[in-house]
């Protein structure tokens, strides 16, 4: 049974609930799911002891937030102090959005974040790539669906 650290950053309600169903997705898989807010994970003392990472933001501006930037900040200085070890661990991206379905995709929060794990992090991309959705899915069926079905494939990864 692997584990894996799902941490997100949320200013309202749908990046939290996809992560929680997220995390049921991972759990029903037979894994070990902790799902956190990022104001509770300490990179350089938190983040060591998991087989895999999917980290969440809405999106703002087409960006990622800058407390997720902050964040994400801190998991690469505690990589390169040697205090984590994230290179080749699976890792996946996810996220709300609610601007006009025209932008690129690439443009996402969670596509930004997930260029960010691959490249500076070395970590092992998730062949699905980043979830996006807009907040208007995420309470829907299909939502959980999509958020559930993140989860075990992810999970059937570690």
């Amino acid at each position: 049974m692997g584990k894996v650290l799902i941490a997100y950053y949320h200013t309202g309600g749908s990046t939290e609930q996809m992560a929680e169903y997220i995390g049921e997705g991972v759990r029903i898989d037979g894994h070990e799911a902790d799902v956190k807010e990022i104001t509770d994970v300490d990179p350089a003392k938190n983040l060591s002891g998991y087989d895999g990472y999917i980290f969440g933001s809405p999106t703002y501006h087409l960006d990622v937030p800058d407390t997720m930037k902050k964040f994400l900040l801190k998991v690469q200085i505690a990589v390169l102090d040697g205090k984590v070890e994230l290179e080749g661990k699976p890792g996946g991206s996810f996220g709300p959005y609610t601007h006009d379905v025209g932008y690129r995709h690439d443009n996402h929060a969670p596509a930004i974040m997930f260029a960010t794990l691959q490249n500076s992090l070395k970590m092992k991309p998730f062949e699905l790539g980043s979830l996006i959705l807009t907040e208007a899915i995420v309470e829907t069926p299909e939502g959980l669906k999509a958020c559930h079905e993140y989860g075990k494939i992810f999970g059937r990864k570690l």
